[in-house]
């Protein structure tokens, strides 16, 4: 299955690739537009700040939400109870399992673009964007590690796992046996005390549970922002997390250049 995106090219010469998920009930050019008000402490968008990124918004399918009689909606995955993900918690698997081995298509494409430089493609997401993106990270069977995985209002779908149970949920063809690219990927990930759909301890769970698979997590939290960015701080603090790990620096000609961390 392959997923339509909306595309940011990059306004100077391309150096990386930023795949970004949004949310449910969303689509991929909202999403992109409502970035542009989420801004750091200089009034600049995560877009604004990294000109050679190039930024690539999948579309989730519409797909039947069963409890509300099949209604479709914009979404990774259906979702039957969302205060309590464990109630029916296999109807997230089918529509989990499509989008994970179509975001992992994309991410291989962007990868190509990049003289296979996998250490050059972010991986993101918001809401169960984010929920997708963390299982797509945890069945990626590449030569080296992603750029990053940054995940904002986020939760574990399928919790109390072990790695390879939770691979196993999803039983992807040419799933990883092993977690280097996990391993070796920081993770980034934020979240508001005062989200309302997502609990901040599910984000906890996500953090711990990640740390417990072997990544190299930052957790980041919040008093406010809800159910989406905090900004300034939140914007301001992956702006940094990113110039420092994925090695983005402007020179004085205004070009971006890889730093040697």
């Amino acid at each position: 299955m392959e997923l339509s995106t909306t595309i940011i090219p990059p306004s100077a010469p391309h150096t990386h690739t930023f795949v970004f998920l949004h949310g449910r009930g969303d689509t991929a050019q909202n999403f992109a537009l409502s970035l542009n008000f989420s801004q750091d402490s200089h009034n600049r968008s995560l877009l604004e700040n990294f000109p050679s990124f190039r930024w690539v918004f999948p579309q989730a399918e519409m797909r039947q939400t069963t409890a509300l009689g099949g209604q479709k909606t914009s979404q990774w995955f259906d979702i039957w109870n969302v205060t309590d993900f464990s109630d029916h918690e296999e109807l997230q698997a089918t529509g989990m399992r499509e989008s994970v081995a179509s975001i992992r298509h994309i991410l291989a494409n962007e990868a190509a673009m990049l003289d296979g430089k996998w250490d050059r493609v972010i991986l993101a997401g918001i809401s169960q964007g984010a929920a997708t993106g963390v299982h797509t990270l945890l069945n990626l069977n590449i030569p080296q590690r992603l750029g990053a995985f940054l995940g904002f209002s986020c939760r574990m779908p399928f919790p109390g796992r072990s790695l390879a149970q939770t691979r196993g949920v999803l039983n992807l063809e040419d799933a990883p046996d092993r977690g280097e690219a996990l391993r070796d990927t920081l993770v980034l990930l934020q979240h508001c005390a005062d989200d309302p759909l997502v609990s901040v301890e599910w984000g906890r769970n996500l953090r711990d549970t990640l740390k417990g698979f072997g990544a190299q997590v930052t957790w980041e939290e919040y008093p406010n922002g809800g159910h989406w960015f905090n900004s300034p701080m939140g914007i301001d603090d992956a702006v940094e997390f990113l110039k420092s790990h994925v090695a983005q620096v402007s020179s004085a000609d205004g070009t971006m250049t890889t730093q040697v961390d």
